[in-house]
């Protein structure tokens, strides 16, 4: 665990540092409240972007963020998995402390339906920010949970969460949306209907014997319940894939349901057009705008504009389709003015998945030099991944940063930028002091002491 002594966390200090000016010569920050955009790529290897290294795979526009900005090359996430890791990057807290892992082995949310979900009573950097009078808006991937206690409380809704708004799917993309390979989930599912089914056979034919026999007496119900039983765990089996379409695969605005199942071909248009229509409705005003993609995670869903045209088949072909994305979210700020005046961020929320595979060829990502990918927890690949800040006329252009900075280090960051106070009456991992004086110091190397924490039962 990275602690600093002096203020604030390792990121906010870097900020301050690399404005590297006189208070006179910069911005005057403890008055201005930017608007705050950022973007969170899905199952996206450090290994896959120009800018880190890769000269296979185009992504020019995430290039071009890095060369307007600044770029860290030590940023890690809290998990190697989805659902741990957005939690501790939307609350600053080790996902731990929140309750947001597991040890039954089911590391990530796996139903749509599951009760559980991020706990209401966690202090987001949006509520913080809406209360602060930001507009605020999630689209995209959501995989925090969505209800409680029945089908429609939406107590772990987005909504619930300090967003004004939210377009997107509240579970994950995942291979079963469209029917890619055997997922683990549905193949458990089988497993265990299967052994269902066979029990509920066997009794059935076993009860239908001893009755047509004459050796068991009595009325012929639990002979039909058995076979109805039967008949139902195999229809059920049978059309499993589509029942998790329809409970998993699914599109919401706010608390409605607008496609269900979804309709892939025009997927990513509806996130474009979401994301332009927030901006434009909120430009008057400061807005905080998570843009959380469902690109590049599994069936890695791609539109025939851009499937063939990367040399690393499907994966790379998704991939350059983000970058488009990004590319036409970024023209969208300067088309409305706002370039200058909003801090854009870009990462993705754990390293790239090396095992996703169709037939006999590997789609997942490449996370470079670093061993291990998505998962795989003790090592770098999983959890090292890329962090891209762009401010116009506050951050340098072209700088680069060695320094270690976490994913849990944009909570304060943003919320001290929007006014806002880091909550005192809980443990932030990158909790301090106000920034205003760190952005305005004349200052290019900060102080830091590392600190080491073990325990098995953590506060």
């Amino acid at each position: 665990m990275l602690r600093l002594e002096h203020a604030w966390t390792w990121l906010a200090v870097t900020v301050g540092a690399l404005l590297g000016v006189t208070p006179s010569a910069s911005r005057d920050l403890s008055g201005s409240r930017p608007n705050i955009l950022l973007l969170m790529a899905d199952d996206f290897g450090i290994g896959d972007i120009g800018c880190y290294g890769n000269d296979t795979i185009r992504t020019p526009n995430i290039d071009r963020l890095a060369r307007d900005g600044v770029m860290l090359t030590q940023h890690l996430a809290a998990a190697s998995v989805c659902t741990p890791s957005r939690a501790a990057f939307l609350t600053g807290r080790y996902p731990l402390r929140s309750g947001m892992v597991s040890s039954n082995g089911y590391r990530v949310l796996q139903w749509t339906g599951v009760s559980g979900g991020l706990p209401t009573n966690e202090t987001t950097f949006a509520k913080i920010l809406k209360d602060r009078g930001y507009a605020t808006g999630l689209i995209g991937k959501w995989h925090l949970g969505l209800n409680c206690e029945s089908p429609n409380d939406h107590c772990h809704h987005p909504l619930n969460h300090g967003f004004d708004h939210f377009y997107g799917m509240p579970f994950s993309m995942m291979g079963d949306c469209i029917r890619w390979e055997l997922s683990e989930k549905r193949a458990g599912m089988e497993r265990k209907l299967n052994v269902c089914f066979q029990i509920m056979a066997v009794a059935a034919l076993t009860l239908t014997a001893g009755k047509l026999t004459h050796l068991t007496s009595g009325s012929w119900t639990p002979v039909i319940w058995s076979t109805m039983a039967a008949i139902l765990l195999f229809t059920t089996t049978y059309f499993l894939g589509d029942l998790i379409v329809h409970a998993d695969c699914f599109l919401m605005r706010n608390h409605t349901i607008t496609e269900q199942p979804m309709h892939f071909p025009r997927t990513t248009s509806l996130i474009l057009k979401e994301v332009s229509s927030f901006i434009q409705r909120n430009k008057q005003t400061p807005f905080l705008l998570f843009v959380s993609f469902l690109h590049v995670h599994t069936p890695l869903i791609t539109t025939e504009k851009f499937r063939g045209k990367s040399v690393h088949g499907l994966y790379g072909d998704n991939t350059e389709e983000m970058d488009w994305m990004l590319g036409k979210i970024l023209d969208t700020l300067d088309t409305e003015g706002l370039a200058n005046s909003t801090l854009v961020y870009f990462t993705s929320d754990h390293g790239g998945s090396l095992e996703s595979r169709l037939r006999n060829n590997q789609y997942g990502g490449s996370n470079g030099i670093y061993k291990g990918g998505k998962g795989m927890g003790g090592w770098e690949g999983g959890i090292r991944v890329p962090g891209i800040f762009r401010w116009p006329g506050v951050l340098p252009v072209g700088r680069v940063i060695h320094e270690p900075t976490s994913l849990m280090d944009v909570f304060p960051t943003v919320v001290q930028l929007g006014g806002g106070e880091v909550p005192q009456d809980r443990y932030i991992t990158a909790q301090g002091n106000s920034s205003s004086s760190v952005l305005h110091a004349d200052k290019r190397v900060c102080e830091m002491s590392l600190s080491l924490l073990h325990c098995v039962t953590c506060p």
